[in-house]
């Protein structure tokens, strides 16, 4: 159900790079579009395009010159994954229930599930407006204060719906 466009990927792909490269060399290294493009075999242009979108959403941070390349500039516990989405995307509504490509799904109106799929989508929706690029990619456990802020944010969700 969840749908990752390939700049997402790549955004995903070039942080637990960076994140891995800075763990093991203590924060030091720089990453380069080059560097990422060949552990991963991704297109440079996409791959770069989307380090310099991060770069100037301050995520990552760019150092210029022959050893240049790029660092994370945020931690990524600061950063969550629908925040990194809309960022790339470029879009404040995403994964939008019954809109596709060609507009609204020919059903809409007549679909018996389009109330239970919208619900669907909000409560996936707001776990992914929790989870942080850390916890994706770091594989850290919810922490029982994490899955509080959840259940804190659903019941606010709950009073506004009703």
């Amino acid at each position: 159900m969840l749908k990752i466009n390939k700049k997402v990927e790549y955004a995903l792909m070039a942080l637990k790079f960076m994140a891995d490269k800075d763990h093991e060399a203590e924060g030091t290294g720089l990453t380069s579009a080059r560097e990422v493009c060949d552990a991963f075999n991704t297109p440079f242009d996409t791959t770069a395009k989307v380090m310099q979108l991060m770069n100037n959403q301050e995520i990552l941070k760019s150092t210029k010159g022959i050893k240049g390349g790029y660092s994370l500039n945020k931690n990524l516990n600061e950063i969550t994954y629908m925040e990194l989405v809309r960022l790339i995307e470029g879009k404040e509504h995403v994964g939008r229930v019954c809109e596709g490509k060609q507009g609204t799904c020919e059903l809409f109106g007549k679909c018996n599930i389009a109330t239970p799929v919208e619900k669907l989508n909000r409560k996936l929706n707001l776990f992914l407006e929790t989870l942080t690029l850390e916890d994706l990619l770091q594989g850290a456990e919810f922490n029982h204060a994490h899955q509080h802020k959840i259940e804190r944010t659903n019941e606010t969700q709950a009073e506004k719906t009703v």
